[in-house]
């Protein structure tokens, strides 16, 4: 048995739903000890709602050397309902060349891989080119309000510099690093109140319907093009996610209606632009705010691009070392933690294992997937050190 695959058996055998780290970080922690590594545990949030950060750092041979960062997440989504599962979520089970449990993919093989990485690296280059360091929390995978963000604060008031970061996000789609994101869209998110009158749907003259005020203004959010996007990120795009209207009754005109939406935008937006033109667009349609309506606005995370230079240029290499893969760099999918990171660091990318079964009942990754991306890492980290 391989020691990544050791390792993230037994972090699968912590039950880390969010926010409970279930003692992953002390686990890794205690290898990184081992390494050299100073190990803090910073810890955040309100009591019912504890999040665990670790972070880590070994200096390099020299004080100027470049800081490189893994970074990831020893949370968890739930298991869902344990009778559709195959096997226990939380008692890694191996079959068929393929590793089984919550967080497998998503993200407890790409730490374990990261930690094996650096331990191969540091045994054939114990005084590398290089100062490492691990950023990993406990809440990513809920709200992300006292993780990495809270990490990323208390760095930047230390003056920490970060030169480059690779965080563990299941970022591949068929094989391990046949994609990496080198930068992720922006995310905005807003709840719209209308406002109404309410009434007896058999007399709306004495009523006003906040259905009906809103939908000529709905229409024309719909379709509007928000920007065409660019060579690194598509076209920024506005969705509905909820809308809530009436009392459940058939015959009762509604007082209010709300609309949840969001955003995923490009650099060709920023929130500014993307918050003034809604507001336009309301007002266009007779909807004046403070009276008609009020609009709150939820910022997620600004997008973010790390173009070709010494860490992509770096991954993409070891990847195709490794594994003879072209890599394909992409900026599509969800926000990740990359982007509190690259608020600090100037080079973010995101490397990881298939993300096929990522959430799902049966969550897995391939044997030959958990070894390829250890490999890959290493490799990262020689090409980086200049010792490839």
């Amino acid at each position: 048995m391989s020691d990544t695959l050791r390792l993230a058996q037994a972090l699968i055998r912590c039950p880390s739903v969010t926010p409970d780290d279930a003692g992953c970080q002390t686990l890794i922690a205690e290898r990184l000890h081992a390494l050299g590594f100073a190990c803090e545990t910073l810890v955040s949030g309100p009591d019912d709602f504890r999040v665990t950060n670790l972070w880590a750092l070994r200096p390099g041979a020299t004080p100027d050397a470049p800081v490189i960062v893994f970074a990831g997440h020893t949370d968890v989504v739930p298991p869902g309902p344990l009778e559709r599962w195959s096997s226990d979520p939380f008692t890694p089970t191996v079959r068929d060349g393929k590793l089984y449990g919550r967080g497998a993919s998503d993200m407890k093989a790409s730490l374990a891989a990261m930690v094996v990485a650096c331990e191969r690296f540091l045994r054939a280059h114990p005084q590398p080119a290089l100062t490492l360091g691990f950023l990993l929390t406990s809440d990513e995978e809920g709200p992300a309000r006292d993780g990495t963000v809270v990490v990323c604060e208390a760095l930047r008031q230390r003056g920490q510099r970060l030169d480059g970061c690779i965080v563990g996000e299941p970022t591949s789609v068929q094989r391990t690093g046949d994609m990496i994101k080198n930068g992720r869209r922006g995310t905005l998110s807003g709840r719209l109140t209308v406002k109404g009158i309410q009434g007896h749907i058999a007399y709306p003259h004495l009523a006003h319907n906040p259905i009906h005020l809103l939908a000529p203004a709905l229409a024309e959010l719909v379709a509007t093009q928000w920007d065409a996007g660019n060579a690194h990120f598509p076209p920024t795009s506005w969705q509905v996610s909820n809308i809530h209207g009436g009392t459940g009754a058939t015959n009762v005109i509604p007082g209010t209606v709300v609309v949840d939406f969001n955003f995923r935008f490009s650099t060709e937006s920023t929130p500014e632009g993307l918050q003034a033109r809604v507001h336009d667009i309301l007002a266009r349609h007779g909807l004046q705010h403070g009276t008609d309506y009020d609009l709150a606005w939820t910022l997620g995370g600004r997008p973010f691009l790390t173009p070709r230079g010494p860490l992509v240029d770096a991954v993409t290499a070891a990847i195709r070392d490794v594994t003879g893969l072209q890599a394909e760099l992409s900026t599509t999918g969800g926000t990740s933690d990359g982007r509190f990171i690259a608020t600090i660091c100037p080079q973010v990318v995101e490397l990881g294992p298939p993300n096929a079964t990522i959430h799902q009942v049966d969550e897995h990754i391939a044997l030959e997937d958990l070894e390829a991306l250890t490999a890959v890492y290493a490799r990262v980290l020689q090409r980086l050190a200049g010792v490839a």
